[in-house]
């Protein structure tokens, strides 16, 4: 009797909305998978790219559309296919579900792609200037007061990071941080006498995608302490979901962490009498 029933099912053929699900499926996945190889590698144009991905997006969403009318048909006509519309759904689900989850998020977030811990003397971008110049990228300059309030209100932890360890050791502190993250350090300038400012410029890429975002990063002397200023701007788009000032509040973290573990320097005692002044750590 099982015999019978499987030839006869065997005998049933192929739903084409079924196959044409599958088709739609790979193909989307191919062609996602093709733009993130673009945009990380640089082969083309952001744009290009782009517009490929949102492609993939659009095929992934028909391919739902068509197998949820193959599986109406094949629960009416009894006709195979249906281990290939659940194939092209988990497809579909893998491609939509990381844009699915950024587009609900970009509904809370303010539609602003540069963040930094001063809004009113941010660290200037002055290698990486050039490189935001056509090509649709956003400009180098600060976009200002409407920004910042903005960055106020979504972001309030970004602040600048006050450190009780000389400037040097700061400085050293976070190009070691900027090295172990593996960004692009485009240029990198110690802190020098008389003004004692440091400044590392680089770039940094977005998980997934791979977008460009510029990071520049000021040390300066604050008494016998020193002070640390982060800039993080979207090389491109308007909004930048997040991803700026989570990268921000991250390496305020990991800067902190590193001068709190960093050995105490006592003074070496003076012949004078007088006890010596503890020395901030």
């Amino acid at each position: 009797m099982a015999r019978r029933f499987s030839a006869a099912y065997q005998s049933e053929p192929v739903s084409s909305l079924a196959l044409w699900a599958r088709r739609l499926a790979v193909f989307a996945a191919i062609a996602a998978l093709v733009s993130i190889f673009i945009v990380r590698f640089g082969f083309l144009d952001v744009k290009p790219a782009l517009m490929t991905f949102f492609g993939a997006l659009g095929f992934a969403g028909l391919s739902i559309l068509v197998a949820l009318c193959g599986f109406i048909a094949i629960w009416r006509n009894g006709s195979r296919g249906m281990s290939l519309i659940l194939l092209a759904l988990m497809l579909d689900i893998v491609i939509l579900a990381y844009p699915g989850y950024l587009g609900l998020r970009s509904r809370k977030l303010p539609a602003i792609h540069d963040i930094t811990t001063d809004p009113i003397d941010p660290p200037r971008f002055e290698a990486l200037a050039r490189l935001r110049n056509g090509d649709g990228a956003n400009s180098a300059v600060y976009a200002g007061l409407y920004s910042a309030e903005l960055q106020r209100a979504a972001y309030p932890d970004i602040e600048p990071v006050d450190l009780d360890v000389p400037v040097q050791r700061a400085y050293d502190l976070t190009h070691a941080i900027v090295t172990k993250r593996k960004w692009l350090i485009i240029d990198e300038r110690p802190p020098q006498p008389p003004r004692l400012v440091g400044r590392i410029e680089a770039v940094a890429r977005t998980p997934i995608m791979g977008f460009r975002e510029d990071v520049t990063i000021r040390v300066t002397a604050d008494g016998e302490g020193s002070r640390v200023d982060i800039r993080s701007s979207s090389r491109y788009f308007e909004g930048d979901l997040g991803s700026n000032a989570a990268r921000i509040a991250k390496l305020i973290a990991d800067i902190n962490t590193a001068a709190d573990s960093t050995p105490a320097q006592k003074k070496t005692p003076t012949p004078a009498k007088a006890l010596p002044k503890a020395v901030k750590k």
